[in-house]
């Protein structure tokens, strides 16, 4: 179908709505990795670490979709276990142990999310200087340099997994392309205010040090085979965000009342 068969088609303009939808959720889970790293690099290269985090992203998703053949391959099995899991209620194994390219990639980047979050919790909660190649000490250089080598790890593992979904939504190569474009252009200006509220209010970074953990456990049980909706797991953020929301209100509105109170002595 050509571009002007897909401009006077309804269909395809319902799936270019439907699929940014999808690649702006998919890309939240990135965006919030990205300001989290970012924000421990010097003040003066935050944003450009942002900026070319988010710019890498874009350019492997565009290159992942020029080889479409390689990405569905990617699914096929590469090697399995002579083992399953559990039969569920439907007949058929809770997990699986025949894993694909595409299987390998989700365990591993969710093991790298796992630790990366750990660490960071760790870093919080005791936040002795460790002399990390993060650390606010380290060579600028170093610190962006590992900086940049984080994102673009993460980057292929949503990267791969944005543009399975996109094949999996529709055939057109055109729609799958104006959605990722657009999608990225979403997270380009979205990533300044996000990184810049997540580094004004302490409380919100460990909760989304939170979401990166079970996004991570996400990630390596669905290498397992095990799929977790992805409904629920919005679900639990956009709740945990709001309990946030009101908690940060309350602060709010003790920090307002407490200079016409009474001085404590």
């Amino acid at each position: 179908m050509d571009i002007a068969a897909l401009l006077s088609d309804p269909a395809a303009w319902a799936a270019l709505v439907t699929l940014i939808v999808m690649e702006v959720v998919l890309g939240i889970d990135n965006l919030i990795f990205i300001s989290i790293l970012s924000n421990k690099l010097p003040e003066h290269q935050r944003q450009k670490a942002r900026r070319i985090g988010i710019s890498l992203a874009l350019i492997m998703r565009l290159g992942l979709l020029s080889t479409l053949a390689f990405i569905v391959g990617l699914t096929q099995p590469v090697f399995e276990l002579p083992w399953h899991g559990p039969i569920g209620e439907h007949g058929e194994p809770m997990f699986e142990l025949s894993f694909s390219w595409r299987d390998l990639i989700l365990i591993a980047g969710g093991l790298f999310l796992v630790w990366k979050a750990t660490n960071e919790i760790h870093e919080k909660v005791d936040p002795a200087a460790t002399h990390g190649v993060m650390d606010a000490d380290s060579k600028v250089i170093s610190n962006m340099g590992s900086a940049i080598a984080q994102i673009l790890l993460l980057d292929l593992v949503f990267s791969v997994d944005s543009i399975l979904t996109a094949v999996g939504m529709t055939d057109h190569l055109p729609i799958m392309v104006t959605a990722v474009v657009v999608a990225v252009g979403v997270m380009l200006l979205a990533a300044d205010p996000l990184a810049n509220f997540i580094n004004k209010n302490p409380t919100v970074v460990m909760l989304a040090l939170g979401f990166l953990l079970m996004i991570g456990a996400v990630l390596i049980a669905d290498g397992f085979g095990f799929h977790v909706p992805k409904g629920y797991i919005y679900a639990a953020m956009a709740f945990s965000a709001g309990v946030e929301a009101l908690n940060m209100l309350a602060r709010r509105a003790v920090a307002r009342k407490a200079p016409h109170g009474e001085t404590k002595h």
